[in-house]
């Protein structure tokens, strides 16, 4: 196997200075401000006992972490979802209500016989029965499975038939179009569930919204375990087969712990993530992790353009912003002029995932935003942010930043044939220049690891050498620690 480089190299360090910040200055306190004293001082227990868990120590479950411990407290009449529906009004969702429909839509997978461990799979936008679907899901115990709604029939059917999806929340259109035409071939779906079938479901579908009003209050949580399985996330390997990453309840964990220091995120915070939840971005920082803070989360139903951006940002006074690097690039082209005439005074803090971010975006978000766009990187494999630009430390423009606290970064040295070099004893050569390129490799043992490529052990095995999960990217890391992304490996 021969390795090659699928991107160009990051611009040097020293074309662009770093960002230099004063924390004394910001409206609110960083969460992180000293980043060596917190990396030394971080333990993965620490945030853990951050959460709550179940009452009576019963075990652990995400849907409760991110909802129904809120419910129950002071954050009960508090906004926790905030739709922006494509005809202009708003429609919001308590933190009380959000638990009462969840729980209402764990009934029903209940009551259709979607049992503990069952995929619950979803194929629709950004709906407010996406939401109920992904934490009903988790209430019941059931392995929630996003799939992205512009999928064709056949990556949809790839993905059910892998995952033996039990059940599928999708619309009426999407049914018809990509799932209708194969559901023969998907023995194993038994339940359809459509939130707009009216009253008059499509043939073998049944009417969710139905079955939501019929549906009683659902009881206690299923206890789950921290190493149970929650979340299944399909990616691709080179050849383009999808690979279901499995995810554990403990995931929330991490989830936690980077809303915390990679978003920033603070109570009083309106948040928006512009990734959609068929995705592991917009699963993990568009639900999870801000619900988990019990901040206020928007939702926009439909598709962006340039204006209708920056409309959301100023009209719901968006405070924390995380977005990919083709909206910003968007918004760029279009020119800092574009947001002047904006009221953005209540953003704080911009963040991009996704893919690498070029040097010029960040200094362009210092022009439009006031402040610079935070780079971060992490893979649907590593479940959570792993490497981030801080609110309060300097940013070096090109640089996707330094670890999390927690987590243990390195670069491997590799061979001619792209290969990890080995030692005698076994151990992998790690790079320890300064500026070298190596690939980027992370020590395991932080909680959204995924635990496994579903049906697929020999893959998995092979992700990791010497004691250390290699990621398949190349990367140098500068004299200070910074981390620049290089390109992806294809083999």
């Amino acid at each position: 196997m021969t390795a090659g480089i699928n991107a160009s190299p990051s611009a040097s360090a020293s074309r662009w200075p770093p960002i230099q910040k004063d924390p004394t200055t910001f409206a609110v306190r960083p969460n992180l401000l000293d980043y060596e004293r917190t990396r030394a001082e971080f333990s993965w227990d620490t945030a853990r006992q951050a959460l709550s868990g179940l009452p009576g120590g019963r075990g652990v479950n995400i849907a409760y972490e991110a909802v129904d411990r809120h419910a129950a407290g002071p954050l009960a009449t508090h906004e926790a979802l905030r739709f922006v529906r494509s005809d202009g009004p708003t429609r919001s969702l308590s933190y009380a209500e959000l638990a009462e429909q969840s729980g209402r839509f764990a009934s029903v997978l209940d009551r259709l016989g979607i049992e503990r461990g069952d995929r619950v799979f979803s194929l629709c936008g950004r709906i407010p029965e996406l939401y109920l679907a992904i934490l009903g899901t988790l209430k019941n115990g059931s392995i929630f499975c996003p799939l992205f709604s512009a999928f064709g029939p056949e990556p949809v059917r790839q993905r059910l038939k892998l995952g033996s999806g039990r059940a599928l929340v999708t619309t009426r259109a999407l049914y018809r179009k990509k799932v209708a035409p194969i559901r023969a071939e998907l023995p194993e779906l038994v339940q359809v569930l459509l939130v707009d079938a009216d009253g008059d479901p499509e043939p073998g579908t049944l009417d969710l919204a139905a079955l939501m009003a019929e549906a009683p209050p659902y009881g206690d949580l299923v206890a789950m375990q921290p190493e149970d399985m929650a979340l299944l996330h399909f990616t691709s390997d080179t050849t383009g087969t999808p690979q279901g990453a499995v995810h554990v309840h403990d995931a929330v964990t991490s989830h936690y712990a980077t809303g915390l220091y990679a978003l920033d995120l603070h109570p009083d915070d309106i948040y928006w993530c512009t990734a959609d939840p068929g995705w592991v971005t917009g699963t993990s920082y568009g639900v999870i992790a801000p619900l988990v803070h019990g901040v206020t989360t928007v939702v926009d139903e439909d598709e962006l353009d340039v204006d209708r951006l920056y409309r959301i940002l100023a009209e719901q006074r968006v405070s924390v912003w995380c977005t990919a690097p083709t909206a910003l690039r968007m918004l760029m082209k279009a020119g800092a002029a574009r947001a002047a005439g904006h009221d953005l005074s209540a953003l704080r803090f911009v963040a991009s995932v996704g893919e690498p971010l070029n040097p010029e975006v960040v200094l362009w978000g210092q022009e439009a935003f006031g402040h610079p766009v935070h780079d971060t990187w992490w893979q649907t494999e590593t479940g959570g942010i792993m490497i981030a630009n801080f609110a309060a430390t300097p940013i070096r423009p090109g640089s996707m930043g330094r670890p999390l606290p927690g987590v243990e970064a390195a670069l491997v040295a590799r061979n001619a044939a792209g290969s990890p070099v080995l030692a005698d004893n076994g151990q992998v050569q790690l790079v320890t220049e300064p500026d070298a390129l190596g690939e980027l490799a992370l020590r395991p043992g932080w909680p959204s690891m995924f635990r496994g490529y579903l049906h697929d052990e020999e893959s998995y095995r092979r992700c990791f050498v010497g004691g250390w999960y290699l990621t398949g990217d190349l990367a140098r890391r500068d004299a200070d620690g910074y981390y620049w992304f290089v390109g992806r490996e294809t083999m």
